[in-house]
């Protein structure tokens, strides 16, 4: 079911009418005809309000809101309001609250206090549920259904030990298969009754590292299992209507490849540092995760501040204009709407110094002055909607690598997955290479260009599908530390990586993590470079050593090399390069896969992305420039 069901991009942001008087709500509506707004998300955080005793619904409020809104041409987003729960249910019913590894419990006051493994929690969340369903299914001013809101809470109580032993046992089957997957004979931990298998909790020094992956696995399983439970519900009231949830991003408690097929579109919530010189780029890639999580279609922007974000150490303002190109940004990187959170700024409450589309100051305000702006100007680009945006490149994203390299006593505690994946994307987002990103075993055929920044652990599966795309023509370059291990977190033996050896001509003796002085590296073809914290001692068997370490312990072994496969050509990078340096690697590999930017000699930040028969230029530069059109390409 597509997000594009009307001919505009959607636009508005989180509607928290029960925090004000009735006499507010009017001025509201019509400030959301001046802004042009045509959606609101509403109820994200009113559980409290709509259900203030057990079982004993309030829906009358919410009724004015929803009649309201749908007057004045407004459609609404209704969320399911179970991401917090109200104080009267941890307290009659305190085992609904949360516990830490450590035992400690987290009791309630902020949000999200609740154990997703909790039956009295999951029997009010969907009572309330069925009960919004029941009665807004139908309602004129309903566009889709918005289940809780950013999914992330971890529970390691009894009730979760057991629900992760029947994970588990609907995994490996038995405890043989759970004791070999876990590689049980280690310091004797193997398991002889499933009532000893508990979550990782807090130990003694280092906890099972496949039984720690096992819970992240299991956790983020969890909550999707309460997702589907909401979702059912309301689609079967109506099931016209979309159903989607707010994604984090980059977020390593969920693993959005799953979650995201359980949706009909997917959304996300993005909050870049306006201090963060690099925070244009850190946009540009959860928008890009984002579209391809959703397999390119239209996706939606949820949530972002229009000026400051309460709960950052300093929470510094957007610039004016700021928050007009980033929401640009997202609808050239294919979204169909534009959402902020929130509406109105909150006088009390966690949040009551965050931004919002109406702040404190009230209308007569610069914020709200390029809110309308804005929406004036969206109201403009209706014929970009349902238009795909177009990329030559994949990144290969996954979230079991993620999690897998970083678990305790791996050879080097910062070596961060994200990091990896940052700086294979930078050069591209750099040079206006549109990228998407997907799973190493996804169907990659029509991307001339495969990066693999950071594939740490691999299924023979996923192994397989990246050697068929090189063999049949592709091009491939795999960072460092990757094929190291499989999906129960079993080192592959006999030299590293070993399921990529054959496509990659190398084998890795080992791994060399580095403290101290960078390491200098000779490269005839790209120019020498440094590199830090990271190299490989390896030889060639096949590959072509393009570049070679020149000092110390690993002086003369290759620090790049490139292989022949098939018809198509695989490098890897056995180290961290300075940034310049990976930047003319990948440029190299471009050019040999044919992959070129989107336009090429524009001033350095200025960003470029082809949305259908449009391309965008975004200005990240705080002086303005000129660019002259060249060709036939129209611009937005």
């Amino acid at each position: 079911m597509p997000l594009s069901f009307t001919d505009r991009i959607l636009f508005g942001g989180d509607y928290n009418p029960e925090q004000w008087p009735r006499e507010v709500w009017e001025q509201d509506m019509a400030l959301m005809r001046r802004a042009g707004v045509n959606l609101a998300t509403v109820g994200v955080f009113s559980w409290a309000i709509l259900e203030p005793r057990p079982g004993a619904y309030e829906f009358g409020w919410l009724d004015e809101v929803l009649d309201g809104l749908h007057g004045n041409g407004i459609g609404v987003a209704l969320a399911t309001p179970t991401a917090s729960t109200p104080p009267w249910m941890n307290h009659r019913w305190p085992q609904t609250l949360p516990q830490n590894p450590d035992g400690t419990v987290r009791t309630y006051g902020s949000r999200n206090a609740y154990c997703p493994s909790s039956p009295v929690y999951r029997e009010f969340a969907d009572r309330i549920s069925e009960a919004l369903a029941a009665r807004y299914a139908h309602h004129p001013a309903l566009r889709l259904w918005h289940i809780g809101n950013e999914f992330g809470t971890v529970c390691y109580c009894d009730r979760c030990a057991a629900r992760f032993r029947t994970w588990l046992q609907d995994r490996y089957g038995d405890l043989d298969g759970l004791n070999e997957a876990w590689g049980t004979a280690f310091w004797s931990q193997r398991y002889g009754d499933w009532d000893e298998v508990i979550p990782p909790r807090q130990v003694q020094y280092v906890i099972n590292p496949t039984q720690d992956l096992d819970y992240q696995r299991f956790a983020s399983d969890l909550l999707l299992s309460g997702f589907v439970s909401e979702r059912d519900i309301v689609r079967a009231h109506n099931p016209a209507v979309p159903v989607t949830t707010n994604f984090m991003g980059f977020f390593k408690g969920t693993d959005s490849w799953r979650w995201a097929r359980e949706e009909d579109f997917v959304s996300l919530d993005t909050y870049p540092d306006p201090n963060d010189p690099d925070a244009a780029r850190d946009g540009a890639m959860a928008q890009d995760l984002t579209r391809s999580l959703g397999e390119g279609g239209a996706w939606l922007l949820m949530e972002q501040s229009p000026a400051g974000a309460g709960w950052r150490p300093v929470a510094t303002p957007k610039r004016p204009g700021l928050n007009r190109l980033w929401s640009m940004q997202a609808v050239a990187r294919g979204a169909d709407g534009v959402l902020h959170f929130q509406w109105r700024a909150s006088r009390q409450g966690a949040e009551r110094t965050h931004g919002a589309m109406v702040p404190h100051a009230g209308p007569d305000s610069r914020v709200f002055r390029e809110i309308c702006e804005l929406g004036g100007e969206l109201a403009r680009l209706g014929d970009v909607v349902g238009t795909r945006v177009s990329a030559h490149v994949a990144i290969l994203h996954d979230w079991d690598a993620w999690r897998a390299v970083e678990l305790d006593h791996q050879p080097h505690s910062g070596f961060r997955y994200l990091d990896r994946v940052r700086e294979y994307y930078t050069p591209l987002w750099r040079a206006n290479i549109t990228a998407d990103f997907a799973r190493p075993q996804a169907d990659l055929g029509r991307y001339k260009l495969v990066l693999a920044p950071s594939l740490y652990q691999v299924t023979d599966a996923a192994a397989a599908n990246l050697a068929r795309y090189v063999e049949r023509g592709g091009h491939l370059v795999m960072g460092a530390f990757s094929g190291v291990s499989d999906p129960d977190e079993r080192i592959r033996l006999g030299g590293y990586p070993a399921p990529f050896r054959d496509l990659l001509g190398l084998r890795i003796e080992e791994y060399w993590p580095l403290t101290g002085e960078p390491l200098a590296v000779q490269c005839a073809e790209l120019g020498d470079f440094s590199a830090a914290t990271w190299a490989e001692w390896l030889t060639a068997e096949g590959a072509t050593p393009v570049a070679t370490f020149t000092a110390g312990p690993l002086a003369g072994i290759p620090a790049v090399l490139r292989n022949t496969y098939g018809a198509g050509t695989a490098w890897y990078v056995a180290t961290l390069p300075e940034a310049a340096a990976l930047a003319r690697i990948l440029a190299a590999a471009c050019s040999r896969a044919g992959v070129e930017p989107v336009l090429a000699g524009l001033p350095p930040r200025v960003e470029a992305i082809r949305r259908g028969d449009k391309i965008f230029l975004l200005n990240h530069d705080d002086e303005s420039v000129e660019i002259r059109a060249v060709g036939r390409e129209p611009t937005a």
